[in-house]
């Protein structure tokens, strides 16, 4: 039987002390860290052409072939997820909201590639992972950054859901369709429709555009260099300045593709996804020095 006994005040407020100071020790070493950080020199960007971003496409095409099997096993979940949120939004009576849960596939694939991104990181170091590589950014010491800026996009994928609700209430709505073939009618027939369409896609673009400056390269930068979130960020931003023409035309490449993807049945994201995942890695390598 254990016995319990008053501890002497003294020694229970020296420990609490130690532990305090071991403590305010930890956080001290966690900034002083983060300072060193900031301190070091920010990447450097390159300007490149479009036929940079042909390699860089090339070469995804080249991993994809690489790991054909691997990326099949791993992204057969987009398209599941896809059927599964088409199926909720026809269910819910939310059919207006089918296409923007769809195009919202571009504001969320850069936290979708970040797999295919190590997968492509492995290889060009001479290794041949598979699979069960892709898990491997849960384990860099970048995981807390890479969290919150999918976080971020996330965010932004649902202000985007909720911006296309608010253009659709404003034209068409805010009731529900009565089917599907009246909805079709009322998008395609109708100037409240041909509205909609012009304000969701100019709403769309400035969504997507925010999501490339912030995006385009963050994640491979992270899972390539010891570099806090602010700076990947902020090379990602300067990487679009510089390359205005080059990274627009990605962008258009990437939306595209990921709307083209999305047809029939969301079946065409587990080759889409993959080679855009992939070629991500390979136009960061070529952009950032």
């Amino acid at each position: 039987m254990t016995q319990e006994t008053i501890r002497n005040p003294v020694e229970w407020t020296w420990e609490r002390l130690g532990e305090a100071a071991a403590g305010v020790a930890s956080v001290g070493r966690a900034i002083g860290h983060m300072e060193d950080l900031r301190a070091r020199e920010a990447p450097l960007v390159r300007r490149i052409g479009v036929a940079d971003l042909g390699e860089a496409i090339a070469a995804g095409f080249r991993d994809f072939g690489a790991f054909r099997t691997d990326v099949f096993a791993l992204c057969i979940i987009y398209p599941i997820l896809g059927c599964v949120l088409a199926r909720a939004a026809v269910n819910l009576n939310m059919l207006p909201m089918l296409f923007p849960l769809a195009s919202g596939f571009v504001l969320v694939g850069p936290v979708a590639s970040i797999g295919l991104l190590e997968m492509s990181r492995q290889r060009e170091r001479g290794a041949q992972p598979s699979w069960r590589e892709a898990f491997g950014p849960l384990r860099s010491p970048a995981i807390a950054a890479i969290a919150a800026l999918g976080f971020l996009l996330t965010v932004i994928y649902f202000a985007w859901l909720y911006a296309a609700q608010g253009i659709y209430d404003a034209t068409l709505g805010p009731q529900p369709p009565a089917s599907v073939a009246q909805f079709a009618a009322d998008v395609a027939g109708s100037s409240a429709g041909w509205t909609m369409i012009a304000m969701g896609c100019a709403v769309g673009a400035c969504f997507a555009a925010v999501v490339l400056a912030i995006a385009a390269i963050s994640f491979p930068l992270l899972l390539d260099r010891d570099v806090p979130l602010h700076t990947a960020v902020a090379t990602s931003m300067r990487a679009v300045w510089r390359n205005p023409g080059v990274m627009t035309l990605w962008g258009l490449i990437v939306a595209g593709s990921l709307l083209a993807g999305t047809l029939p049945a969301f079946v065409g994201l587990i080759v889409v996804m993959p080679v855009l995942g992939h070629s991500t890695w390979h136009l960061y390598r070529r952009l950032v020095v």
